[in-house]
């Protein structure tokens, strides 16, 4: 039997390495999904990080919260927001008192950060395929009676006059669970960060009337009338709102004659442009690196 090669036994350990990693990722992955069924929020992290971060998130980003009082205070019930920033989820979570569940990537439930995020009422989907591990553990919080935040975009939509098309995960577990679902409006998370600092800009997080699936069970087509033509028109239409509402002071200068071209350029964003369905950020950064080494293939090339 002859010896292998050098470059043959480099990619067999390659190989084996690789496969190794996914291994221990599917198990790290199994882990969180169980703590998120069976143990779900540490109740002593969540208080300590919701003291500290309310105040400076409210303060720093001006937080105008509306409709609030349409989020249940005790059992099931999904809200679902457009989706501009990772912090999305913490805007949500600073206008109620209930602990708040939400899905997030997988690459973030890594050390510290995935030990925290974790307890921290998150657990983890693989974005671009069909998770049935964490529409599991979805389905299983809302039989609890926990509040989940379920992003039907799936992904971030930077674009700050532009939603996303909505994926119809929400719609589903809505009506397999009975679960109302509570359309949501946010602005002012787009391109938000400068470097690692936050931008101070105003955040206005608007909750409308919530949904009830069950006047749909039974229907051929429930879910699409419940996210399609029900939950996305309204958060469209409240999305729109918010974008066209002139700050004071543009008010101010309106009311004075100055402005009146930047007053007429706002309400013209009432009406975002709806997009089809948003690939994960990571696909897009991917396929367009592609397209690039496609036109200009000597970039591709080793040296």
């Amino acid at each position: 039997m002859r010896p292998l090669a050098p470059t043959s036994l480099l990619a067999r350990l390659d190989e084996t390495e690789t496969i190794a990693s996914a291994e221990s990722e599917s198990e790290n992955l199994d882990r969180a999904h169980r703590h998120a069924r069976e143990r779900g929020v540490s109740r002593l992290l969540y208080a300590v990080v919701r003291f500290l971060l309310t105040p400076a998130l409210r303060l720093w980003f001006r937080v105008r919260i509306s409709g609030a009082e349409h989020l249940p205070a005790q059992g099931a019930a999904i809200i679902a927001p457009n989706h501009k920033s990772f912090l999305d989820a913490f805007f949500v979570g600073i206008a109620t008192h209930r602990h708040v569940r939400f899905m997030a990537k997988t690459e973030l439930f890594r050390g510290v950060l995935g030990w925290a995020f974790l307890r921290l009422g998150a657990f983890p989907v693989r974005r671009g395929e069909a998770d049935l591990q964490a529409i599991t553990t979805a389905r299983t919080i809302l039989e609890q009676g926990g509040l989940l935040v379920l992003f039907p975009e799936g992904t971030r939509v930077e674009d700050p006059d532009a939603l996303g098309s909505p994926h119809h995960g929400a719609g589903r577990l809505a009506i397999e669970t009975g679960a109302p679902i509570i359309p949501a409006a946010i602005t002012g998370t787009d391109h938000l960060w400068l470097g690692p600092i936050p931008k101070p800009r105003r955040v206005e997080l608007a909750f409308l009337e919530p949904l009830d699936p069950r006047q749909l069970v039974g229907r051929p087509n429930a879910v699409t009338e419940l996210i399609d033509r029900e939950l996305w028109p309204a958060v469209q239409a409240q999305y729109g709102l918010q974008l066209a509402r002139p700050g004071l002071v543009l008010t101010l200068l309106a009311g004075l004659g100055i402005g009146t071209g930047l007053l007429a350029r706002r309400r013209a964003r009432a009406t975002p442009r709806l997009l089809g369905k948003v690939k994960p950020r990571k696909v897009r950064r991917r396929e367009a690196r592609q397209r690039i080494l496609a036109r200009f293939p000597r970039l591709g090339r080793k040296r």
